[in-house]
C-alpha cells in the first residue's frame, strides 16, 4: 500500500472526531468533517497547495453550520445558556428548594443549584416552596428578597 496524503487528511478527521467527544461543542466534529473533506481532494491528486485551500473552505463552511444551525437542535429548548449571573435573571421569582444530600436552601437557575441568602439580614434558611424574588449574586450565591403578593 503506498503513501497517500488522504490518510493523513483521515487520521486528522478521525482524532478530530473523537477529541469533539470531550467537548459537545460540535466545533470539532466540523473541522472532522471538514478533513475528511480535504482527504477526498488528496485522494483526487490535488496538490498541498489546493488541499489547504480546501480544507479552509470547508471549514468555512461546517464551523458556523456547526454552531449555529446543528448545535441548537441538541439544545433543550428555552434555556439560554452562559446567560446566569449576567442580570436577565433579576426580578424573576424563584420556588425555595432543599437539596437532597445537605438539606441546604437554595433555588434552580437555568438547572443550576444556588444557594440562598436574603437581601438584608442575610438569612438563608428559609422554608421549601417560598417565594423569592432574585436580586443578584454575591459569588456563587444567590441574593433574593421575598416576593411580593402582586409577584406572585
Amino acid at each position: 500500500m503506498d503513501w497517500n496524503p488522504a490518510y493523513a487528511w483521515l487520521a486528522i478527521a478521525l482524532l478530530l472526531g473523537l477529541a469533539e467527544l470531550t467537548s459537545g461543542a460540535l466545533l470539532l466534529l466540523a473541522l472532522g468533517v471538514a478533513a475528511a473533506l480535504t482527504a477526498g481532494l488528496a485522494a483526487l491528486g490535488l496538490s498541498l497547495t489546493w488541499q489547504l485551500l480546501g480544507m479552509g473552505v470547508f471549514s468555512g463552511l461546517l464551523a458556523p453550520l456547526a454552531i449555529m444551525v446543528i448545535r441548537p437542535w441538541f439544545s433543550p429548548k428555552g434555556v439560554a445558556y452562559g446567560t446566569t449571573g449576567t442580570g436577565v435573571e433579576k426580578g424573576r421569582t424563584f420556588t425555595v428548594l432543599a437539596r437532597d444530600f445537605d438539606d441546604a436552601r437554595g433555588i434552580k437557575i437555568n438547572g443550576d443549584f444556588y444557594r440562598i441568602r436574603l437581601a438584608g439580614n442575610g438569612d438563608g434558611d428559609l422554608p421549601e416552596g417560598t417565594l423569592v424574588t432574585f436580586e443578584a449574586f454575591d459569588g456563587t450565591t444567590a441574593v433574593v428578597s421575598l416576593a411580593t403578593a402582586k409577584e406572585q
